[in-house]
């Protein structure tokens, strides 16, 4: 008689998870286990202990460039800031295996140069497409971005050095992205603003807190 064999177990894949450190700053981890970190500024030395393999810097203001908050970083870490993603007034784009990242214009207002900011469309091997605008308005761009069927795209609202909530919906409505999530919201707090969010009324509106986690789904 013939032994029969157990039948194999699959292993679960790994999942591509968010974590919203405050402010603007931004953990992502893919599920192939890289770690990147985006606009580093909130959260404390416990958010920032995985090893990084990529850091995205959106503009230089101390807000969301504190790559030495970084501190476990190896010979491969890589660093993209605005400086590498915005070359001769072109838009870079880069693949790294794990990751795609496009950049797109951002800033168009008195606090932010769009010559000297970008934001990150970023596509994960799973397909999830997100869209970190970084401090911006509305930009010329977003009446294209439509038609890149973004599943998370955050949107800054605090109502001095970005958008409103209401300049924030008629982003939205240019966008069209499956899920919003409002953040910068309070420039002198790292925590969402709830009288702020509010006053977001998108229907696909999802509201991260500081520290919270969520997995991405496409």
């Amino acid at each position: 008689m013939e032994d029969k064999l157990a039948p194999l177990e699959e292993t679960p894949l790994m999942e591509d998870k968010l974590t919203y450190l405050g402010h603007a700053s931004l953990k992502i981890t893919t599920r192939e286990s890289k770690t990147i970190y985006i606009d580093p500024y909130a959260g404390d030395d416990n958010d920032y202990k995985t090893p990084a393999d990529l850091i995205l810097v959106t503009h230089d203001h101390f807000d969301h460039n504190e790559i030495l908050k970084v501190k476990n970083r190896t010979a491969e870490t890589i660093i993209i800031t605005w400086k590498e993603a915005l070359k001769d007034g072109v838009y870079q784009s880069f693949d790294l295996g794990f990751i795609k990242i496009q950049a797109v214009p951002a800033g168009y207002n008195k606090f932010h140069n769009e010559k000297e900011c970008v934001g990150f469309i970023l596509t994960l091997t799973s397909g999830i497409k997100i869209y970190v605008p970084g401090d911006t308005a509305i930009t010329p761009a977003m009446d294209d971005l439509k038609d890149q069927n973004i599943d998370y795209c955050f949107l800054p609202m605090d109502g001095i050095y970005t958008m409103t909530p209401e300049t924030a919906m008629g982003a939205a409505e240019k966008i069209k992205a499956k899920q919003f999530i409002p953040y910068h919201t309070d420039p002198n707090s790292p925590e969402i603003n709830h009288q702020i969010v509010d006053r977001f009324t998108a229907k696909n509106k999802l509201i991260l807190e500081q520290g919270e986690e969520l997995i991405l789904k496409k």
